[in-house]
Parts: structure tokens; C-alpha cells; sequence
């Protein structure tokens, strides 16, 4: 059943992502990839309303051509938190939602987990998505951040480490096997009364070191509560991710018709 609390969904989308400029606009079985986005984040069925956020007037006309709402945003906004801020500031709407717009396979269910999460954790200032580890590749990969929980299924650390570290294995694989250890989807939900707060507040060492802008949030001494969700991403930073995922795409006979 529909929550009764009025959620924006925003997609940030910039053109000159370093490692594949103009991604957004990248094919994908004939449709771009921020259509992908769109159409599967248009399934959640607790956002109220979604707009594409872009800094670049081809995103935007490609956007208005399949039917999206989207809205121009500055080129030197910082990350994709920040961009959703700012559309944020000119819609009446409790929740903003921030959805990555390299992830065409986006999983709507995830979408509303992350809202749903927030609505019902009236301590914490935003929400995110985490999936259990179950291989050393995942573990050990430094471009999959790791969370640790508190008991509530609050963050208490995000990090490109394997942590929490099992002192007591020498074994990786037993680390797998006696530890639960929690991988982090960059999906967030924010109260919008919270997002201007972040906005104004200083990057941190802690987020600096790492690359990861959600230790700004718990270095400032806020929450964020974890959904446990089964939704593994498969997000495009490379040309060489995009050729992969069409495959996969090919191979299974997603989206075939749509």
C-alpha cells in the first residue's frame, strides 16, 4: 500500500562523468541509458514524482523527447546529493529520493525499500540500501564500499576496506563464512528538511580519505538507516561496463519489447 508521504524522485545525470563522458546518452538496445533509468525508477510505487536533473542541454532534450520531467541544474554542483538538493528546493515533497543514473536496471522494489525505511525511522535523516557479501571478490574490491550496522540497522561506518576486519581468521574465506558483512548500494532517501543542512555542511577528512560522500552525514553526528535488500546493481562507469551489461542484458531477455 502507497505510503500517504509525498516523495520526489530525482536522477542526477551529468555529461562529463571522467571516466565515460556523455554515459548518460550511451545505447542500450536503442533507447539511452538514462531512458533505462527513468522508466524502471517510474515503477517505484512510492515516488510521487520523478524529474531528470542534468547539467547538459543534449541529456535534457533527450529526457523531454521520451516524455521525462527534467530540470537544468548548475555544471559545478559537486556530486549527485547536491544536484538533487537543488531541484528539491523548488517542490513541496517530504522525502527526496536520489537515484543513480548509471544503473539501467535499476530494481523499483529496491527504490521503495529505501523510502519505506525512512518513513518508518523517524531518528534518521536519510536512508540507504545494503546487500550481504557472500564472495571475497565483492570483499576485497575497493569500488564496492562496505558497511557496518548497529543492531538497529543504523550505518556506523561506510568504507572501501573489508570491515568489520576477523582478527581471528587468517582465512578470507572463513571471514565470509563466521562474519555477516554488508556491501552498500548508493541509493538514498532524505528527509528534504535535511537536505539543505547538507548541503551547507564542510566536506570531512573521513569523507575525503575514503571518496565516499555519506560519512559526511555520520561525521556531523547524523543517522542513516540500512535497508537489507537482495538487489545487486549493475551500474555503468566504463564503456567496457556498458558493453557487459548489454550482454547480460541479450542474454537473459530483459526489457525486450518495452
Amino acid at each position: 500500500m502507497k505510503s500517504s508521504v509525498s516523495v520526489l524522485g530525482v536522477i542526477p545525470a551529468r555529461y562529463d562523468s571522467k571516466r565515460f563522458p556523455g554515459k548518460a546518452l550511451a545505447d542500450i538496445k536503442g533507447k539511452p541509458m538514462i531512458q533505462w533509468v527513468h522508466e524502471r525508477a517510474s515503477e517505484a510505487k512510492e515516488i510521487s514524482r520523478l524529474i531528470i536533473a542534468t547539467d547538459d542541454k543534449r541529456i535534457y532534450d533527450v529526457a523531454h523527447s521520451f516524455g521525462a520531467e527534467v530540470e537544468m541544474t548548475a555544471r559545478d554542483i559537486r556530486n549527485g546529493t547536491e544536484r538533487a538538493a537543488v531541484v528539491a528546493e523548488n517542490h513541496d515533497h517530504s522525502i527526496v529520493v536520489n537515484i543513480q543514473g548509471d544503473e539501467p536496471l535499476i530494481d523499483p522494489g529496491a527504490i521503495d525499500a529505501a523510502i519505506r525505511t525512512l518513513i518508518d525511522a523517524d531518528e534518521a535523516v536519510a536512508s540507504t540500501l545494503v546487500k550481504k557479501i557472500d564472495s571475497i571478490e565483492e570483499l576485497t574490491n575497493v569500488n564496492m564500499p562496505k558497511v557496518v550496522l548497529d543492531t538497529q540497522g543504523h550505518a556506523l561506518y561506510f568504507s572501501r576496506a573489508a570491515i568489520p576486519y576477523y582478527r581471528d581468521e587468517t582465512n578470507p574465506l572463513e571471514w565470509i563464512t563466521n562474519q555477516t558483512y554488508f556491501r552498500h548500494i548508493g541509493l538514498y532517501a532524505y528527509r528534504k528538511s535535511f537536505l539543505k543542512t547538507y548541503v551547507g555542511l564542510p566536506e570531512t577528512g573521513l569523507e575525503r580519505t575514503e571518496k565516499l560522500e555519506q560519512l559526511r552525514i555520520l561525521e556531523y553526528g547524523y543517522k542513516i538507516k540500512a535497508a537489507i535488500v537482495d538487489y545487486a546493481p549493475r551500474g555503468v562507469d566504463t564503456p567496457d561496463d556498458l558493453e557487459s551489461l548489454i550482454q547480460y542484458i541479450e542474454e537473459d531477455d530483459i526489457g525486450q519489447g518495452n
